[in-house]
């Protein structure tokens, strides 16, 4: 056995993970500094004062309740989107054997593989040349490109885990379909879709790049800010959504990371 000083981690590579910690999450603490800051004009370190004006002035502008009503409704049809689709991509790929099987594996991945710009660019592109004009549905289109993916990744990986007997079992014991689904299939991969669904979610609610490309002239909550960004008065309610931004995404990340921890647990695994 290995004794407590041989298992100890070294003090320098515990310096360099807390250096890049920190590189990683100060500027998010900053964010959350300025929301209370009393300058409305510029970023001022020190802020001259604090204050908690700024979440009742957000709270009553009318343009953040639309842009974040608009991102949560294209980001929950996204991540419907992306289950439905993301579920049976994985399965089809698993569960069965056919000629061109690797190539449509990789051409599934492949939306969030390539630059953010060139998925946009793509799509719209696509939607002038079938003219079909921008709306909300062309923002779903676009998110739901690289959520399947999402969802496909996490689904495919719990379904190369299950046994595939569990499922001829169950076959042989009279099951259909849909029974052999329910009973056998989903309570196996639920947490994945459940994973994957929360990740989608959050990949959709903060997107800017392709949503430039394909929302015309709506603004999810991303883009609104963007455009706040330039104005010179009340710039602390962009921090103060911002907050909820970091809130909002951060939570279905870190649920989706317990949710998928124990993913090796799998009924039927093995033998």
């Amino acid at each position: 056995m290995r004794s407590d000083k041989q298992n100890r981690t070294p003090m320098g590579l515990k310096i360099a993970a807390g250096v890049g910690l920190a590189f990683l999450h100060l500027p998010l603490l900053l964010i959350f500094l300025y929301a209370f800051t009393t300058e409305e004009k510029s970023y001022q370190f020190p802020p001259p004062g604090l204050t908690l004006k700024w979440f009742a002035v957000t709270w009553n502008r009318p343009d953040v309740w639309e842009a974040l009503g608009l991102s949560v409704r294209v980001a929950s049809i996204s991540t419907v989107i992306a289950l439905t689709l993301g579920t049976l991509c994985a399965a089809a790929i698993s569960q069965t054997k056919f000629f061109g099987r690797e190539a449509i594996s990789l051409l599934v991945i492949l939306p969030i593989a390539l630059p953010g710009i060139i998925t946009g660019i793509s799509l719209r592109s696509a939607f002038n040349l079938a003219e079909i004009p921008f709306s909300f549905w062309t923002i779903v289109l676009g998110h739901a490109t690289f959520c399947v993916v999402v969802v496909y990744n996490n689904a495919v990986a719990r379904f190369r885990r299950m046994s595939g007997s569990l499922i001829e079992a169950s076959m042989d014991l009279g099951a259909d379909g849909f029974q052999t689904f329910r009973h056998v299939i989903l309570p196996n991969i639920g947490t994945a879709l459940l994973a994957g669904g929360m990740l989608a979610f959050a990949l959709s609610f903060d997107e800017v790049i392709v949503t430039t490309f394909t929302a015309g002239q709506q603004a999810t909550l991303p883009i609104w800010m963007l455009e706040e960004l330039v104005r010179p008065r009340q710039r602390p309610v962009t921090n103060v959504v911002a907050m909820v931004v970091v809130i909002v995404t951060f939570l279905p990340i870190l649920a989706a990371y317990y949710l998928t921890r124990d993913g090796d647990q799998i009924s039927g695994q093995g033998k």
